[in-house]
This record gives C-alpha cells, sequence and structure tokens, in this order.
C-alpha cells in the first residue's frame, strides 16, 4: 500500500509540476515530507510510542513541512514548495490532492476527536489557504490563495477564494455562495 501510493505520488509530480523534466523530484521537499510520512503514519497506527512523533518533527525539520503522524493522506498527494505547510493528527486528505506552500490543515483548540479537516479527492489548496477545524471539503474542488475557511463545509465542484472564503463557481456555474456554517460534527477518536 505505501509503494502504490509512492508511485501515485511521484505521478502526481509529474502531472502537477512542468518543471520535473528528471529523477530530481527525489529532493523536492513536499515529495520527501510524504516519503517519510507515509512510513511514520504505518508505526503510528501500530501504536509505537513516541518514534513517530520525534520522527515527524525530523520531517519537518528537514522539509520545512509539518505532517502530524496521524494524518491520513490518500496516494497521488502533491505538495509544491512545501515549506510552511501544517497537517493536523485527524486531517484526512483523499486521493489527487495538490497543496502549496503555506498551507494549513488545523485545529480550532475547541473540539476533541476530530479536529481538523478532511479533504475529499481532487482538491487544490491554494498558497496561504487556512483551514479550520472539522470541515469537510467536498470533491473537485479548488481552494484559492490564502483563502481563510472556519467552521465551514464546502460541497463537490466548487471554487472557493476570499477571507471569509466564499464559492464563486459550482458546478461549472459562476455564483456567490457563503457556505454553510459548520455546527455539530460527532466526536470520533482519531484511528
Amino acid at each position: 500500500m505505501i509503494f502504490k501510493s509512492l508511485i501515485e505520488d511521484v505521478k502526481a509530480i509529474y502531472r502537477n509540476d512542468p518543471a520535473a523534466k528528471n529523477i530530481e523530484f527525489i529532493i523536492y521537499p513536499g515529495f520527501l515530507a510524504l516519503f517519510f510520512h507515509r512510513f511514520i503514519h504505518v508505526m503510528h497506527n501500530l501504536k509505537i510510542p513516541f518514534v513517530p512523533r520525534l520522527l515527524s518533527e525530523v520531517n519537518r525539520f528537514f522539509t520545512g513541512v509539518e505532517i502530524h503522524p496521524g494524518a491520513r493522506i490518500g496516494a497521488g498527494c502533491f505538495i509544491d514548495h512545501g515549506h510552511g505547510i501544517v497537517i493536523g493528527e485527524t486531517t484526512v486528505i483523499g486521493n489527487n490532492c495538490v497543496l502549496f506552500h503555506n498551507v494549513t490543515l488545523g485545529g480550532t483548540g475547541k473540539h476533541v476527536g476530530k479536529r481538523h479537516p478532511t479533504l475529499g479527492d481532487n482538491v487544490y489548496v491554494g498558497t496561504g489557504a487556512i483551514l479550520l477545524g472539522p470541515i469537510k471539503v467536498g470533491n473537485n474542488v479548488k481552494i484559492g490563495a490564502n483563502t481563510f475557511l472556519y467552521m465551514v463545509d464546502i460541497p463537490d465542484n466548487c471554487t472557493v477564494v476570499g477571507t471569509p472564503g466564499v464559492i464563486t463557481r459550482m458546478n461549472n456555474r459562476a455564483v456567490n455562495l457563503k457556505p454553510e456554517r459548520t455546527l455539530v460534527r460527532e466526536q470520533v477518536e482519531p484511528q
């Protein structure tokens, strides 16, 4: 499973980065962060104490990408210019997602259990975007640079921009919708 995900991660680099022309991707901070996270996550799931957290800090030190060992990341993820990315413990990222630098997938400090965002498949998160709380972002969503989403869910097939985020496109049609506020989330302990 790890190796299949890593192969998809490499394909994602070539699919999303026009500068990737040879094997130089192996020194990309985003790729290295994902590579090591995939092994650290397995140790975390095996409930090995301390070591996964220590290795995630070493990973952050060398790559500038902070991924909690508990975060679940789908295959084909691409982290471009990864510095400053923060991915919280209960974050779930679907397949074929793209994250640019300074993206935060964080918590609010007010929740227990599931505290961080869940991204569907094929989600694009622009530079500096901040997504806070146990929100759900649907499939095929584009989140613009510096967009701020706090406790709001985003449906499938949308484009969201602004601070606070506003849905500007839905199902290939121009709209101007304020996302629905997420009121209550089931309190589930992370896996």
